[in-house]
């Protein structure tokens, strides 16, 4: 799969249930009627993506109250999802997704550049998802250091 497929806004939101750290399935569903903010990253435990969790995990409670939640999706069993949690104190939803079905509804696994190669793996994504199910902010190729951040700058959290 070389072409990705890419959301913008106005987009439905792809549905979607997946086991969460502990095995438990969480739908999008769950948050209808709520803002959310659903994240892709390549893989747990790696610093980018381990800065890109705690800086999520750090403004939770902003976040939270501005009426957003935040839901992180990877390819990562949820045994490594759990550690990952458990080692970085994590307190939102991180959902596995290891046959890559919802990476590749919302545009978020293919072709990126990386150290100057083509490579096909995780593109690092953000969503807002309206309260509807619709998508409200789309941002594909995010960095993991500061994305949290401006984030909250668009957003006005």
């Amino acid at each position: 799969m070389t072409e990705n497929h890419r959301l913008s806004p106005g987009d439905a939101a792809p549905a979607f249930t997946l086991p969460d750290a502990d095995g438990k399935e969480v739908s999008l569903s769950d948050y209808r009627g709520r803002k959310v903010i659903v994240y892709f990253y390549p893989a747990a435990s790696t610093p980018g993506c381990t800065k890109q969790a705690c800086d999520f995990r750090d403004s939770l409670g902003e976040l939270n109250e501005a009426g957003l939640d935040v839901i992180g999706i990877s390819p990562d069993k949820p045994a490594k999802l759990a550690k990952f949690r458990d080692n970085e104190g994590l307190t939102f939803p991180l959902l596995s997704d290891p046959e890559k079905e919802v990476l590749q509804a919302y545009g978020a696994f293919g072709e990126k550049t990386m150290y100057g190669k083509t490579v096909t793996g995780v593109i690092r994504s953000t969503f807002l998802v309206d309260e509807q199910g619709k998508i409200e902010v789309a941002q594909y190729n995010v960095r993991a250091t500061g994305h949290v951040a401006k984030l909250r700058r668009e957003l006005s959290v």
